[in-house]
């Protein structure tokens, strides 16, 4: 499953990777859109050249996966949106800037949210209002939640190790319920 993802109305091609259940952007679009390089090619081994780091882990942000093009099907070099963040870093261009400044923000929130785990319920209600959702469906979401985690650190004190078996008791507490 391949779709097209715009950014400031340029194309930046998506792929669905069954394996990992994730999407993957095509990094040649990314670096194209945040750099207006006429060669994406060039601008990713100069990247790789400047930032050590980025080019040891390279393999571990990067993966060659089949991509509708208009030559037919070809493997292209993609990352997950954790490694598009991390290629997202080296950039040096003013597009790149405001992805960064998200990155930042979102990483000084989830350290705040450590230290005070009351940020994060306050996030996620605050999440729901955004979409849209009621008050009285947040309240209910936010308790289900809640018990879950109860029930789910419950099973695993009375010795329950294996998915299969959280799933077995998920079916039949949803069950019970109907």
């Amino acid at each position: 499953m391949s779709s097209i993802k715009l950014f400031e109305s340029k194309q930046i091609r998506t792929v669905w990777n069954e394996t990992d259940e994730k999407w993957y952007f095509v990094v040649a679009d990314v670096i194209q859109v945040l750099t207006d390089t006429p060669n994406p090619s060039d601008y990713i081994k100069k990247m790789r050249k400047r930032d050590e780091e980025l080019s040891k882990g390279w393999g571990q942000f990067v993966t060659p996966l089949s991509v509708d093009t208009i030559g037919g099907k070809q493997k292209l070099n993609c990352a997950s949106a954790k490694g598009l963040l991390r290629i997202i870093q080296s950039i040096p261009s003013p597009k790149a800037e405001p992805f960064k400044l998200w990155l930042a923000q979102v990483g000084s929130d989830r350290l705040d949210e450590i230290e005070n785990p009351e940020l994060a319920t306050q996030r996620t209600r605050e999440l729901y209002k955004l979409k849209g959702y009621p008050d009285d469906w947040i309240e209910k979401r936010m308790r289900s939640i809640a018990i879950r985690e109860e029930l789910t650190e419950e099973w695993k004190n009375r010795g329950v190790k294996e998915e299969i078996e959280y799933s077995i008791l998920t079916a039949e507490i949803s069950k019970a319920m109907i």
